[in-house]
């Protein structure tokens, strides 16, 4: 996909700057054999590489010493985010290795892909006015749940220019510390909103079409995938909350479809239930809605029934959304601190 961005830069010089110029964040928790195969794929082409520990009670900590890995211990005393994790690991990186000009962003449940380092570096060394370089992260196994399927369709997001990134992704420091970085408050969604702010300071982020990751979900209830979406639920309000009066509305779309489609529309036709039964019609419009989607992804994917699956779980997934969106309304009027909305 790219070109070479010196001829007379062999593999050798590219795996010195390599070594050089990128640090890698690994953060995790309870990870176990998950964050050793990680860090080995991390270690595959460079040195300065952090593992952020939050509260593991198992060996975590110990395996990521043993095999030579800088590790920062967080202060569990104060509230937890992942966001917060990838914020100490940059400042640990960034203060002991001046030379670093990126950094990859790993979550401890994944793997790196041998040649995404090279192309996401070659990318961002090239083109000045992008802060990330992202690219497909895949489920490791697709095949164990419908709920892993459902992931792996998810990480598919279009190749070229994004408004946003995920928890993988390969970012220039001078952007990273332009906006300091992660809000280390939220609990979810802190990248595309790390993302949103990158962009108002007119900084690109450009989804490649390139293998970067394997990501192990390990989801085989529908409670994680419940989980889930209520998470992305919060996140949505939450981001809205602090950008959605912004010229491109952040988040308010995410919001909307949730409340119409999880509050807006139950109400209506439990009403119409009690006092007009003729707009009982109005329930078909799930029916339908599920049908045009269907449609929609059927040319995307690779059978009519992952199709079928991934709109039932867009359009079942609001109402967890909304749950999550609630939560969020609750916490901000009792003035308390959103906590944690995991899934395994």
């Amino acid at each position: 996909m790219f070109e070479a961005f010196d001829e007379d830069v062999g593999m050798e010089k590219m795996n010195e700057l390599l070594l050089k110029e990128i640090g890698v964040v690994i953060i995790g928790r309870n990870e176990g054999e998950r964050l050793i195969t990680c860090i080995k794929s991390a270690q595959n082409d460079v040195s300065h590489i952090v593992y952020v520990d939050s509260g593991s009670i198992d060996n975590s900590l110990a395996e990521a010493k043993n095999i030579s890995v800088e590790t920062v211990e967080l202060d569990m005393s104060i509230p937890f985010t992942a966001a917060r994790a990838r914020n100490e690991g940059a400042e640990h990186l960034i203060a002991r290795y001046p030379s670093l000009k990126y950094i990859q962003f790993i979550d401890g449940d994944c793997e790196l892909q041998s040649n995404w380092l090279s192309g996401a570096y070659e990318f961002l060394t090239e083109k000045t006015d992008y802060a990330i370089a992202c690219g497909r992260r895949r489920e490791r196994y697709p095949e164990h749940s419908i709920y892993n399927q459902l992931c792996d369709l998810e990480w598919n997001s279009p190749i070229g220019d994004a408004n946003a990134c995920g928890g993988d992704a390969l970012i220039r420091i001078e952007a990273f510390q332009k906006v300091k970085g992660f809000d280390a408050s939220l609990i979810a969604g802190e990248e595309p909103e790390m993302c949103f702010r990158l962009r108002e300071y007119d900084w690109k982020i450009r989804r490649l079409d390139e293998e970067m990751t394997r990501h192990d979900a390990a989801m085989s209830t529908i409670g994680q995938w419940w989980n889930r979406a209520k998470r992305a639920g919060y996140a949505y309000a939450e981001g809205c909350f602090l950008h959605g009066q912004s010229p491109e509305q952040y988040c308010l779309k995410q919001v909307l479809s949730s409340v119409f489609w999880a509050g807006i529309l139950p109400m209506v036709i439990l009403i119409s239930g009690i006092y007009e039964s003729g707009l009982l019609f109005l329930c078909l419009l799930y029916p339908l809605q599920v049908l045009k989607l269907t449609l929609r992804y059927r040319s995307q994917l690779s059978s009519s029934r992952m199709a079928y699956y991934y709109s039932v779980s867009n359009l079942g997934g609001k109402l967890p959304q909304f749950l999550g969106m609630i939560i969020f309304i609750i916490n901000k009027l009792k003035g308390r601190r959103g906590t944690l909305i995991e899934y395994k």
